[in-house]
Formats: structure tokens, sequence, C-alpha cells
């Protein structure tokens, strides 16, 4: 299946700030889907809006909500129905000289900031403190521009989206706020089956519609570097035949290297619902990275892999910044995704009352 169309890989360099640059990524293609323009839109408009939304969440509730770089895909929605979008050339995000994000200076001198706020010193807070917050934001992002006419896409809108999720400790088919940190929000998730979830993912992808992925890419079997995300049996349970016995004529230490060389197909497990759980309760699979799927291929094997569009730029591997996340990958380390409602199959639809 060939890739559909989706913008060039960019790079959000130091900062966490993945949530915005795959959800932008995915909305770029959306646009080209519904209007057939091609946008570069602006990630840091996005990340500075969600800043301000955060400082002013966080003081509201002294101090008790999580303020970080960190976010979810329906952030970037949240803005777009309350102040628009930008285009990279209107809002770079880059100021003081640099060519890359770089926001760790940034990041603690507002944690600073709003937890001076919190203690309220004077004992009452004044009135034009969210100024102060969006001074340091001018001076680390550079001020928003006065009078810029923002992105006209009266065809986008973002009601037109959801998230969806698997998990048990939930009914299936309801939605639920998904207790995971970076969902600072509150977002609200549909929950399915993992079947489920798999199936609108690929009714998605065979129908001219991309993903937005959110899920964990701390597992070993991720591998950017290589291209490839995978979950190795490494005890062969989910093997049988000539095919166990072909992988235990080879002694236990050379197998179990050779399951991590990412170099050709190996073993991978059948992940059940049960197991998804299991990592999402033990912090195993939790929601560290956000990238953009945008096609399906399959290894000589007939295994499904996901296209996915990273943000680590172009450079940073031999396919050109994206990678292949096998279906077992996707089954077991996927937190949530969004995609326009109609990617969404009608026997699922209906259950979920869309």
């Amino acid at each position: 299946m060939a890739r559909i169309k989706a913008t060039p890989v960019k790079d959000q360099y130091s900062s966490g700030t993945c949530w915005s640059f795959a959800t932008t990524s995915f909305i770029e293609s959306e646009l080209a889907r519904i209007t057939h323009d091609t946008l570069d839109l602006s990630e840091m408009y996005f990340v500075r809006k969600c800043y301000e939304q955060k400082a002013k969440n966080y003081v509201r509730r002294q101090g008790t909500a999580n303020f970080g770089e960190g976010g979810q895909a329906h952030d970037v929605l949240y803005v777009i129905a309350a102040d628009g979008m930008m285009t990279e050339t209107q809002y770079s995000g880059l100021a003081n000289g640099q060519t890359k994000p770089v926001h760790a200076e940034m990041e603690a001198v507002l944690k600073a900031m709003v937890d001076a706020l919190v203690k309220n010193p004077n004992g009452k807070l004044t009135p034009d403190w969210f100024k102060a917050v969006s001074a340091v934001l001018d001076v680390y992002l550079g001020p928003l521009p006065a009078g810029a006419e923002k992105v006209n896409a009266p065809k986008f809108d973002p009601a037109d989206y959801i998230e969806l999720t698997s998990y048990t400790h939930h009914p299936f088919y309801q939605p639920f706020i998904l207790e995971v940190p970076d969902n600072w929000s509150y977002g609200s998730y549909y929950n399915v089956p993992v079947d489920d979830l798999i199936a609108v993912m690929n009714n998605a992808l065979e129908n001219g519609y991309t993903v937005d992925w959110d899920g964990d890419v701390s597992d070993k079997g991720f591998s950017h570097k290589n291209g490839v995300a995978i979950v190795p049996d490494v005890t062969l349970e989910s093997v049988t035949g000539t095919e166990r016995s072909k992988w235990e004529s080879i002694p236990e230490k050379e197998r179990q290297k050779q399951f991590y060389t990412f170099d050709k197909p190996v073993p991978q497990k059948k992940v059940t619902q049960e197991m998804r759980q299991t990592a999402f309760d033990n912090f195993s699979s939790t929601d560290d990275h956000l990238m953009h799927i945008t096609g399906i291929t399959r290894d000589q094997e007939g295994t499904a892999y996901y296209i996915t569009k990273n943000s680590w730029a172009a450079g940073s591997n031999s396919n050109g910044g994206y990678l292949n996340m096998s279906e077992p990958y996707v089954r077991l380390n996927t937190i949530a995704i969004m995609v326009h409602k109609n990617a969404v199959p009608k026997e699922i639809r209906k259950k979920l009352g869309l």
C-alpha cells in the first residue's frame, strides 16, 4: 500500500513537543485530503497557546495539575477551535537566533514562575500575573505577529475528529478521561477492544485517512535508527511447527541476540487485551511519544507494519525519518489514536453512538 500524502519530516530537536509535531503533520495531511492544499503549519503556535492554557490551569488548580512540555493530540484541536492556525512562515517559534527548538531553559523558567504564583507570596495574586507568563513566551518563542491573518480552512472542523483507546479498566464503547500525565486538558477517549482499535486504523489507512498515534517508544523492540519497531517472541510461545524447530535449533544466547538485530523478520508475540492492560498498569507502556501513521506495508513473512512519520529529522535514519511499526508492536504499545470520525468503520461507529 502506498503512503498517504504527508508533508516533509521535521525535527522537534531538544523539545518535548512531539504531540504538536505529530498532530500538526496529521492536520496537514487532512487539509491536503479535504482541500488539496499543501500547507506548512506552525507547530510552535500550538505549543505557545497550550503553554498559556497550561499556566492558567496550573495556577487555578493551585499547583495540582500537570505542567510540562508534554501534551496530547486533542490539545492542538482545542487551540484550533479557540484560536485558529498559523503557518510556519507566520510564526516559527524560533527566537534568539535559534534554528531548531531548544526548550529546557524556557520550561524551567515557566515552571518556576507558575510555582511561585501558586505560593501566592503577596497573599493576593496580581490581576495581571498572566502578562508575565506571556512575556516569557515572547522571549523564548517570539511574540505572536500582531494582526496576522489566521489560516482560512472552513472545511476543516475540529469536531470531526475523535480519539480512541483500548483498556479494560473502563467499559468498552464508552468515553472516559484517559489517566496519563500528559492529558493535562482532561480529554475524553472512546474505549474499544484492541481488535477494533486495529480495525479503525486499517480502515482509515485503506480509505485515504491518516492516523495520529500516541504510544510507547521505550520498548527494547523500538529502533528508530533501524527504522523498525517489533515485539519479538523471545520465548517462542507463539511459534509452532517447523518455524519453532528452526529457532530452537539455534543456541538460546545467539537466538536472543538475533531477535534484536532488526535486519530480518523474527517471530513476534501474539498480543492480547490482557497483555495491553498489564503493560499500561505497570507503566511499561506509557504515552511517551506521538507520531503520524501514513500507510501500511508488509514484510516477506506477511506481517503488517504501519508506515510511521517521526519528528526526529529526515536524516535521523536511512528511511528519511520514517519507521515501520509491526502490528504486534502497535497492539501492545498504542496508548491512543486520533482519526477523522468518518474513518471509523460503520459497525464500530454505531456502537460508539457516532
